[in-house]
C-alpha cells in the first residue's frame, strides 16, 4: 500500500509541474496546479500518519486538518473556470475558502500553545478539548462536498444549454469527462461521508481500514484529473466564435423584453427559413450562432429568439434537424446507393460518427442503418 500512496504524491507533484510549464496557461490550469499541490500535501500527511510519524512527532498532529475543506471550493473553481476561460479570478471567490481559513485561526491556539504530549493526548482522544470542533469539521465537509459537487453539476448544465444555442456541433466540446470528473468527485465525497457515519457515529468495525480503499479511489481521480485537465481547451478559446457574441439561454419571459417586435421577428424566421433552403448553411461542419447571424445581417441574440420562439428548438437541434432531413434525401437518391451511411451524413453537415448517431436516432426514432436498409430495401449490416 505504501507503494500505492508514493505513486500518488509522486503524480499529484509532477501533474502540478506539468500544469505550471504548461504554454499559454489559463486560470482553470493555474487552479488545477494548485488543486494538484493540495491533494500532494494531504496524501503525504495521511501518509506519514499511516506510517506512524504523528506518535514520534507529535506536533504533526492535525496540521491537515482543514484540508478536507479545501476540495469543494476547488472542485466548484475549477469546473467555472474550465467552462468559461475568458472569466476573471474576483474577491467573491475568495469567500469561498473562508471555512478553510477559519479553522486554521481557530486551531492556532492547538498549533501554537499545546505542548507535544498535550497534542499527543488529543490525537489519542485523552483530551476531547476539540472534540467539538472535530465534529463541527466533519459536519462541514459533509455539506461543503454535497453543496459544491451540486453546484458544479449545475454550471455544467446551465454551459451545456449555452452551447446549445451556440454551436451546431459538439467535436471538441466534449463535456462528459468534466461530467464524469463531478461524478467521481461526488463518489468520493459520498464515500468518505457513509464510512465517517458507520465508523465513528455507529461504531462499525469494518475489520479493515477503509480509508485505505478512499485514498486509492482519489489518487484514481488525480490520474483522471490530470490527463484530462492538461488536454482541455475551453470552446470559448477555440477561435470558433468571438467570446462578445455569445448568447446565453433564455426563458420566454427574457425574450418578452428583449426589445424584438413581433413583425421583426417573423420577418427574420422568414429569410432564415429562405436562407436554410436555399444556400443550405447547415452544410457547413463548424457552423455556429454567429456565423449565421451574420449572413442574415441580425444579431445573434435575436436569431437565438427566432429559432426558440418560431421553431421551439435551440440551435442545435434546429440546425441537425436540417442535417437529418439532408442525410434522408441523399439516401434516397439512387446517385448516392454506393456510398456509405458515414459518408453521406458527412456531406450532409455532420463531422462526426458518435454525433449524427445520436442526433438521427433522438429525430426519426431509428439508427442511421435501420433508416437506410428501409430505403433502400436492404438487409443486413451497412457500411459506415
Amino acid at each position: 500500500m505504501n507503494t500505492v500512496f508514493i505513486i500518488g504524491i509522486f503524480l499529484s507533484f509532477f501533474l502540478q509541474f506539468l500544469l505550471l510549464a504548461k504554454k499559454d496557461k489559463s486560470v482553470a490550469d493555474k487552479i488545477l496546479a494548485v488543486w494538484m499541490f493540495i491533494f500532494g500535501v494531504h496524501l503525504f500527511s495521511y501518509y506519514i500518519y499511516s506510517l506512524g510519524y504523528w506518535e514520534v512527532y507529535p506536533h504533526l498532529v492535525g496540521i491537515t486538518n482543514p484540508f478536507p475543506l479545501l476540495h469543494g471550493p476547488m472542485l466548484y473553481l475549477y469546473v467555472l473556470f474550465s467552462l468559461r476561460s475568458d472569466r476573471r479570478f474576483t474577491r467573491i471567490d475568495v469567500l469561498h475558502f473562508a471555512p478553510f481559513v477559519l479553522s486554521y485561526v481557530y486551531l492556532s491556539r492547538f498549533y501554537l500553545f499545546y505542548t507535544t504530549e498535550q497534542k499527543a493526548m488529543i490525537d489519542r482522544g485523552e483530551l476531547d478539548d476539540y472534540s467539538g470542533f472535530m465534529t463541527l469539521s466533519l459536519i462541514a465537509f459533509f455539506v461543503s462536498g454535497f453543496t459544491y459537487t451540486i453546484l458544479s453539476y449545475r454550471l455544467l448544465g446551465r454551459h451545456q444549454s449555452m452551447i446549445n444555442e451556440n454551436f451546431a456541433f459538439r467535436e471538441s466540446i466534449n463535456l462528459n469527462w468534466l461530467r464524469y470528473f463531478i461524478w467521481g468527485i461526488g463518489i468520493i465525497f459520498a464515500g468518505a461521508i457513509t464510512v465517517e457515519i458507520l465508523r465513528d457515529g455507529l461504531d462499525i468495525d469494518f475489520g479493515f481500514n477503509p480509508d485505505l480503499i478512499l485514498y486509492s479511489l482519489i489518487i484514481l481521480f488525480i490520474l483522471f484529473l490530470g490527463f484530462f485537465g492538461i488536454r482541455h481547451q475551453d470552446v470559448f478559446t477555440g477561435g470558433y466564435v468571438n467570446e462578445e457574441r455569445i448568447v446565453e439561454s433564455r426563458t420566454a419571459g427574457e425574450y418578452s423584453r428583449s426589445g424584438l417586435k413581433e413583425e421583426d421577428a417573423l420577418k427574420y424566421h422568414r429569410r432564415l427559413t429562405e436562407l436554410m433552403k436555399s444556400s443550405k448553411p447547415y452544410l457547413e461542419p463548424k457552423l455556429t450562432l454567429s456565423t449565421l447571424a451574420g449572413e442574415l445581417d441580425i444579431s445573434p441574440n435575436h436569431l437565438s429568439q427566432v429559432i426558440n420562439q418560431y421553431e421551439g428548438k435551440n440551435f442545435f437541434d434546429f440546425v441537425n434537424g436540417y442535417r437529418v432531413e439532408e442525410f434522408m434525401q441523399r439516401v434516397a437518391d439512387p446517385a448516392n446507393r454506393n456510398f456509405s451511411i458515414l459518408a453521406i451524413a458527412f456531406d450532409s453537415g455532420f463531422n462526426s460518427k458518435s454525433s449524427f448517431n445520436e442526433v438521427f436516432k433522438k429525430i426519426t426514432g431509428k439508427t442511421p442503418s435501420n433508416y437506410m436498409s428501409l430505403v433502400r430495401g436492404e438487409s443486413g449490416n451497412n457500411r459506415l
